[in-house]
């Protein structure tokens, strides 16, 4: 009995870290030495869509801060009873329903789940693909990238941004987490390649 509940133990600890946030955002060697997998998953986006992993780390704080189960906040009836979602965005990269849905369909990827990590990021280099094929935008350009991402593909078309300052004040957010996260991978990504870590799990 006393073994089970050691194994139980060991099971819950070990899904609790793979779902909490990283304990330091701020640092791209920090968070990918402490969550296991995630290095791997974002240099397979990298090799697969040619995403930089720091945009993609980029993206993922602004629109999660690294929940997997982050959420929109809530509409308020009469300012007082909450009245349902202002979306359906949900997960690491905060996807819509029906946007997820399209990304299943042409990837195939149709046991992809929002709240993994390994998908969010795969969707984030599907994502920033097709708006280098149809926008131009560099994959490593950040700022565009982010303002595309959020306004979709025709809201960027039609420059719908530039009413939105407080957008574009967050993009510039989002191009400072990439160039950080870039300076402090070029520090470490040889570490990580090779497995070092400091956390356990």
């Amino acid at each position: 009995m006393k073994s089970k509940l050691i194994i139980a133990s060991v099971i819950l600890a070990v899904a609790g870290c793979a779902t909490t946030p990283p304990k330091n955002v701020a640092n791209s060697c920090s968070i990918l030495e402490e969550k296991g997998g995630w290095y791997d998953a974002t240099k397979k986006v990298r090799d697969k869509y040619g995403t930089p992993i720091n945009v993609q780390l980029a993206i993922i704080r602004q629109e999660s801060s690294f929940k997997h189960d982050a959420k929109p906040g809530r509409n308020y009836l009469l300012w007082v009873i909450p009245w349902g979602r202002k979306s359906s965005a949900y997960g690491y990269a905060q996807v819509k329903d029906s946007t997820w849905e399209w990304y299943m369909d042409q990837t195939g990827n149709h046991g992809a789940d929002r709240d993994r990590f390994e998908d969010a990021v795969d969707f984030v280099g599907w994502y920033s693909t097709i708006s280098q094929r149809t926008l131009g935008i560099s994959k490593w350009d950040a700022y565009n990238q982010y303002l595309a991402y959020h306004e979709g593909h025709g809201g960027f078309k039609r420059k719908t941004y530039l009413k939105k300052k407080w957008l574009m004040d967050v993009a510039k957010k989002v191009e400072g987490y990439s160039k950080t996260y870039a300076a402090q991978l070029a520090a470490c990504e040889d570490d990580l390649g090779r497995g070092f870590s400091l956390w356990p799990f």
